[in-house]
Order: C-alpha cells, then structure tokens, then sequence
C-alpha cells in the first residue's frame, strides 16, 4: 500500500498547489514512484492547472484522466456516490504507486460551509493522514490586488487552526501536520507558536507546524494571465516576456507628459487605444535607461493600431508585450488589478521561488520520516537530479558562464540561484544581461555579471595566458586580443582561481569550449588524454558511459585512462564503479586488432587501479545483463552488473548513448569532460534549460573534488 498524504484548507487562496509541490518534491528524492490525485475537479472538460503541473514534475506516468476522482457537480448531486467513486479511483492510483499527494478541493465552486467537512470525510475514507494548509492572508485573499493583501496576526491563524481542527475531528480525519503558507515575513516564530499552542488543545505535541512566508512574486499575475484576465489578444512584443510579473498598474487617463513620471517597476500601463502618443512615449520610456523598466502594456477599446502606427512601432524594435482587449478603461483596470498569478503555467521563476521557500521553511526530512516513507534502492533519473542538487548545494562553488546572451543560459542561472545551487558569473555586458533577465522575469541579482572586456581583468588574463603560451611566441598584444573570447576568459577565471569551474557550449562549438581547456587548464598528473562520459539515467538505475565525446579513435593506453578517469568519476557521483571495456568479443571468445586493444587496455587498467573492478574485452549485453553474463562469463564481479561502459572508440560510444537516449527514453547528462586539472563542461546546441542546470551541478561537484592547489602548470608533456 503506497504512503499518502491529503492536502486540505479551510478556505480558497492558501496557496495549496505551492505546499503539494513542496511536498512531491520531497518525495520524489526518496521514493520513485509518486503519484497525484485530486479527489474533486471543477471539470472534466478544462483541465486542472495544478493537476497538470504537479504531473508535470513526476518521474511516474500517469495519465491525466485517471488522477481525478469526481467532479463538484457530481458531488452536489450525490455525495455518497460520489465519495465511492473517488475511493475506487483513488485505489487505482494507489496501486501504480509507492506514495501518493492528494490534492483537496480548491474553494472554487459556490461557497460552501460544507467543503472542509467533505474533504476530511473524503481524508478519513482513503485512510491518508491530513497535511492540513492554513492561509496567511486576510479575508481569505479576497481584496487582493497585483499579489498585493493584508496578513493575518498570529491570533487569526491560531483562531482559524482551533475552528478547522473542530471540524477534521468531527469527520474522524488524522491530523499530520500544519502548514501556515502565505505567512507574515516579519512574524513567521509567532505564527509557529500560536499555531502550535492551538493544535496541543486536540492533539498534544507531536503534530509538526511550519510557516512558510509570503512572496509576491506567488501570486502576482504574469503578464500572460492579465491577457487571461482582459480576454484580451497580444498584437506586439516578444511572447517570451509574458512570463514576467505585474507588480503595479498604473492607468494613463492623463496626457503623455504626466503619464512618464508615474511609471513604476514592474508595472502594466493601461493605455486608451486611441490615446496613441502615450502609447509610443511609454514604449520609449521602457527602452530608456532613465525610466523603469514596466511589464507590459495593455490597449483598451475597440480601436486597431493605425497602419502608419503599427509600422513606426515594429520599426522601433520593441519587444514590450502590448495586449488589446475590447473592455473600457475601469473595467479593463479591474480586470487587471484582480488578476491572480498561476504558479507554474506562467513562470519558471515561480516554479522555482515556490520549491526554494519550501525547501528552506519546511524540514523535508522530517516530512518524509513522518510518512514512513523508507528511501528507495532504486535510482530515478529525477532522483539522480536531486541527489546532483543537494551535493552541488552542500559545498557551493563559482561556476562561470561566459554565454550570458543566451535565454536558456539565463533562464538555468534564475533556477540556480533560486535553489542555492551555486554561485555564478556571467559574462557579458551587464546592463544587456540583467535587462534581458528582467525582461524574461528572471532574478538573477546574486550572480556577479562581468565583461569580457573589463580592462583590469584583460591586462591580467593576457599577462598570464603569454607567459602560458610563450613557447607558442604568443606575445601580450596577441593575449589581450585572444583573451576577450568568452571561452577564453571564462577558462582563465577557472585557471586563476576567480571561479571553480565553467560550463559553456549552448552557442559555441565543443571544439571552442574545450580548446582553451586544453591550452590553459592541461590535464591532471598522470593521465594522458582529456575523455569524457555522459551520465545515463535510465528508468531505475544510472550508468556512465565513455568516451562518448572526446577521443576518436584511442590507444591502449588512452583507453586504460578513460576506464581509470570514468571509474573516478561514477564514484564522485556515488554510482559504484564496476568497469566493463567493451569490445565485439567476450573473454578469450574472439581475436583481431580491435580486441587486442581492449584486451592491453584491461591489462593495463588493472596494473594502474588494482582496486578496480574491471572486465575485458566483454560485450554489452554480457557486461549489463545477469542471464547472458551466467552464460558467457560465469563467476564474473562485473559481467551483469557493470556500471561504467568504456568503449572502444568514439564512433561505437557516440552511437551507442545516443540509440540508449533516444530508443530507452534515458536522460543522457554530458558530456561530462575528465582528466583535466579544473573542470570545464561542454552543452549540445541544443541543451535544454534542464540541462544546463543539470550540467553545473556537475560541474560544481567536480570542483568540490579538486585538490587544494592544483594547478595548470606547464610541462613539456603538456604543451600543445
């Protein structure tokens, strides 16, 4: 029977969805099959936003369709009927999985004094303790306006705790814990102990009461939902921009020249759409350096864009977003001012805001201990991520990336920084970047942002990268001009120890990522060749493959270091090393030049690492499967349960992670560069956001590993 645990409130705008995703997430770094349920939905016909996102951050398929248990309609004509419909097709989930998040009902039907009771009734009938969710927010968030309310005093939560507990009890629900969301910043002790002091009346001590504060940023609407809100039609801008919040309105009913003074940070101006020449000051303000920076605008009235306009606009190059809704000016501002943000579908950044306050207000191990929810020997591709998090987050280190005018890049430094994942630089012009990052509503103030071209840093890289490459004649002249490269100057900010690792590679080439590496960073002593492996986590278990990237066609002895450095790196990412060299043959079974390759490089592997657990030459299927291994290798410790895969050249392993990738839906994270002094990490092209975060991480722990003092001191071995 899976562990569950059913998420009420006693009222609408608690911020619910935030503290079930809190809580999936927890679960999913323990326990790999997690499932969803929402026992009631407002339809069947629109789908459920906060059904779909917390599906959305699972590692086990299910499908949408059977994570709904009835509808209110179906409620309100037949409780009881609805209730044994719930039961049954909450079992069906239960069954499919090892813990389940229930999700209760919203408060978004007809008011009803009744909802609470029913939810604890529904808790009670599928046996799942309650995490019970009190609101921070007065007037049950009513009144709210561009995530702007009142907080509630420690009293009113501990008053709304007593009467909501009263009725759990009445239903016979199991109380778990509390969790005070939306809380007041200034007095999250005060609200813990009240909370506590009313809970001690039903239920004693042992029930766990965390607080977890306000941020505007919640539940401030994106400019995507204002679009919701005036149902209105974006006609100009950047689609990416509308993620960005609204935090303030400003409605120009006045001439252009009053309008300007009163633009706010973060604000959606309201313009009359014939009031065109307010229209294009603000669109010029926002684009000036001496106004601030607004969200969007949006055009009320049913008056188009003159052609003449529509032209001077998109001549002007603005990427602002401009909404056009058929609403008057009061009912246009209305709409706006009670716009209500949606805490996946609109932003990444407030995906990963709400998981950050989460993680640092609620103790997650606590959380899971109380659920009995034991930690699972199998390894999901979505645990492995967190496991990279928590290790990059334990030591953290100064990753650079010098392509700073990338969005993805920009978008993976917004969730690291929100997850203290770690710290960073990014190079580029700063006002370029933190505009843009503005722009996509992105928090990227932690990061330290430098340009390539900053004098001092210049004159210093360009000393250093001379004397580096004298034997090469490079001069100081022709160092000041290399070392503006971003790849260049990231690479000398790992070799001069200003950050501990770079990852590049979503704009530039392999070749252009690693080749300063090679030139500045060298490899470590005694490995002769820089290889690579991809992390491949496949469904319940993570392998690591390599050379997949680097080396094209290797020596015995290149090979033995790639065996040797793959080794190291599966146990710097706790994966046990156990070493299969791979060849078309198996054992003693096959000869010819391409095995006795493989053959003097397993020699070699075990008189450098006789610690390794090493077999070779073998083949795939006898080094990954236990039936062929018995078979074929018998007595084998590696034959049926290696973990690290070296290949014999590049053309085998390229091919091979890419056929396991594609045709076995495993998450391929890589390449991952070995064998250098500092680690410096190459992105596809076509690295997603995920896996630039996933590549820092990487990264990161990479540098924790490096010793005290390494450095990339030149000898006559290493000058390329």
């Amino acid at each position: 029977m899976a562990h569950c645990i059913y998420l009420t409130s006693a009222e609408g705008h608690s911020g619910k969805s935030t503290i079930a995703l809190g809580v999936l997430d927890a679960l999913a770094r323990t326990t790999p099959r997690v499932g969803v349920f929402r026992p009631i939905a407002r339809s069947t016909e629109e789908r459920d936003d906060s059904l779909d996102m917390l599906l959305g951050h699972t590692s086990h398929v299910l499908d949408y369709e059977d994570c709904i248990g009835a509808t209110y309609e179906q409620v309100r004509a037949d409780p009881d009927a609805a209730l044994a419909l719930i039961v049954q097709r909450f079992k069906a989930i239960e069954a499919q999985c090892d813990a389940v998040v229930i999700v209760g009902s919203d408060y978004t039907d007809v008011a009803s004094p009744t909802e609470l009771s029913y939810n604890a009734r529904i808790a009670a009938n599928l046996g799942a303790p309650v995490l019970l969710v009190l609101g921070g927010r007065a007037n049950r968030g009513q009144g709210e306006q561009l995530g702007t309310t009142t907080p509630r005093s420690p009293a009113d939560i501990a008053q709304l705790a007593s009467t909501t507990l009263a009725e759990l009890a009445d239903e016979r629900a199991e109380l778990f814990a509390v969790i005070v969301n939306r809380a007041d910043p200034a007095e999250l002790d005060r609200i813990v102990d009240a909370t506590r002091a009313s809970i001690r009346h039903f239920h004693g001590e042992h029930i766990p009461v965390w607080a977890v504060p306000e941020d505007r940023m919640l539940v401030a609407p994106s400019m995507r939902g204002i679009l919701r809100a005036v149902e209105g039609t974006m006609i100009k801008g950047d689609p990416e921009l509308m993620t960005r919040e609204a935090l303030n309105v400003v409605v120009s009913g006045m001439s252009m020249v009053n309008v300007l003074p009163r633009l706010l940070e973060s604000s959606v101006v309201v313009i009359a759409a014939d009031r065109l020449d307010v229209l294009l000051a603000t669109l010029l303000a926002h684009a000036s350096d001496n106004f601030p920076s607004i969200s969007g605008v949006v055009l009320n009235g049913d008056f188009p864009l003159p052609p003449d306009i529509d032209r001077l606009i998109d001549g002007l190059g603005s990427k602002l977003p401009i909404i056009a809704t058929r609403f008057g000016t009061y009912d246009t501002a209305v709409r706006v001012m009670n716009a209500r943000g949606r805490l996946a579908a609109d932003s990444q950044r407030r995906f990963n805001t709400a998981l950050a306050l989460f993680e640092r207000h609620v103790d997650r191990d606590e959380l899971i201990r109380a659920m009995g929810v034991a930690r699972a020997t199998v390894v999901t591709p979505l645990m492995f991520e967190y496991v990279l998090m928590e290790r990059a987050r334990a030591e953290r280190k100064r990753i650079v990336l010098p392509e700073g005018s990338d969005d993805r890049v920009l978008r993976a430094a917004g969730t690291l920084l929100s997850r203290d994942v770690a710290d960073l630089t990014i190079l580029g012009d700063e006002t370029e970047v933190r505009a843009r990052a503005l722009e996509l509503g992105l928090d990227i103030r932690r990061a330290q942002v430098l340009s390539t071209h900053d004098a001092v840093l210049v004159a210093r890289f360009a000393a250093e990268y001379a004397r580096l490459r004298a034997h090469k004649g490079v001069t100081v002249e022709q160092a000041a001009e290399i070392v503006t490269d971003p790849s260049y100057f990231g690479t000398m900010m790992v070799h001069m120890g200003l950050a501990d690792g770079m990852v590049s590679g979503a704009v530039h080439t392999t070749a252009h990522t690693i080749r300063p590496a090679f030139e500045i960073i060298k490899t470590q002593p005694g490995v002769s060749v820089v290889s690579s492996v991809f992390l491949m986590a496949l469904a319940d278990r993570v392998l690591v493959y390599g050379d997949c990237a680097v080396v094209p066609a290797p020596t015995a002895e290149e090979l033995a270091d790639i065996a040797i450095s793959s080794a190291a790196t599966a146990e710097q990412f706790g994966i046990d090393a156990r070493v299969a060299m791979l060849s078309y043959s198996t054992g003693e079974s096959g000869s010819g030049a391409d095995v006795e390759k493989v053959r003097d490089a397993t020699a070699l592997v075990r008189t450098r690492a006789p610690q390794l657990a090493v077999e070779g030459p073998i083949q795939y299927d006898a080094a990954a499967d236990a039936a062929v291994a018995a078979a074929k290798m018998p007595g084998s410790a590696v034959a049926g349960k290696a973990t690290v895969f070296v290949f014999p050249d590049l053309n085998t392993g390229n091919n091979t992670y890419k056929a396991v990738q594609r045709s076995a839906g495993a998450v391929a994270m890589g390449p991952v560069l070995q064998g250098l002094n500092k680690p410096i990490n190459d992105l596809s092209r076509g690295a997603l956001v995920e896996d630039i975060v996933n590549t820092v991480a990487i990264t990161a722990i990479q540098a924790q590993a490096v010793r005290p003092g390494a450095s990339a001191a030149t000898t006559e071995g290493d000058k390329r």
